[in-house]
């Protein structure tokens, strides 16, 4: 619990943000204490903007204003893309985002690369936010919520020799991974908020890349209050189905593989 950190030692301390439509999550990781982490929700104000929202976040948390070792601030969304490593070039990031997606106003187009899986994120960031945030926090690092997903996924779709399919589940989308032997095969996020659209997508995702019912491995993370539902439809179709550990906020623990 955030409630129990010791925030004299704070300069020791890993802070991850999370920002979504959800609501803001933040993380604190202690590389002294065991590996521990510590999380804490804030709920956000539909009427008003991201900055706006995160303003009074920073009103209302005091210990946000305490130094830190590192921080990390996660956009979780759709507004992302990818593009090979070979092929990136960061003067083109916006001509290539922007292929992908409708321009916005006010948005600053951000990347991630990830060498271990040779790929570039693009994803679009709001750019008041990202002023507000680099003002209270000069050496902010930004990434996608896609970027510590992917890493964490790449590695643990090696073990075994099966195809391996990762769902990380929002309150209003759900992420779809899938990987060939540490590959990353397949990205895509998909709006859904019921069960039986979360399923119509898994499924078809499922059947669109010729995952075989019996052996390959389906993983699932997040979101998963409609289990008891989610679960048993699932396993009429594909055998293989576990839910992660953590479930819960996975993406804000696996930034740490992030460079």
């Amino acid at each position: 619990m955030i409630e129990t950190t010791d925030f004299s030692k704070s300069e020791q301390y890993t802070l991850s943000i999370r920002l979504s439509t959800d609501g803001f999550s933040f993380s604190i990781f202690n590389p002294l204490g065991e590996g521990r982490f510590s999380f804490h929700e804030h709920g956000v104000d539909d009427s008003l903007s991201l900055t706006a929202n995160l303003k009074q976040a920073f009103r209302e948390t005091d210990w946000l204003k305490n130094p830190f070792r590192r921080i990390n601030v996660l956009m979780a969304g759709k507004r992302f893309t990818f593009i090979p490593l070979e092929f990136f070039e960061d003067e083109q990031a916006e001509t290539v985002f922007y292929h992908n997606h409708s321009r916005q106003d006010n948005e600053l187009v951000q990347y991630n690369i990830l060498h271990k899986n040779n790929i570039v994120v693009l994803f679009g960031m709001d750019k008041s936010a990202c002023s507000l945030l680099r003002e209270q926090y000069p050496d902010v690092r930004f990434y996608a919520q896609a970027s510590p997903l992917i890493e964490y996924f790449a590695a643990k779709s090696r073990l075994g020799n099966c195809r391996k399919m990762y769902v990380h589940l929002r309150k209003e989308a759900a992420e779809i991974y899938a990987y060939e032997r540490g590959r990353l095969a397949f990205a895509n996020t998909f709006a859904c908020k019921e069960t039986n659209d979360r399923l119509y997508y898994i499924l078809c995702v499922w059947k669109q890349l010729g995952m075989a019912q019996e052996r390959d491995e389906l993983h699932l993370t997040g979101e998963l209050y409609d289990k008891e539902q989610l679960l048993p439809e699932l396993k009429k179709f594909i055998r293989q189905v576990f839910i992660m550990n953590p479930a819960a906020n996975l993406d804000l623990q696996a930034i740490n593989l992030c460079e």
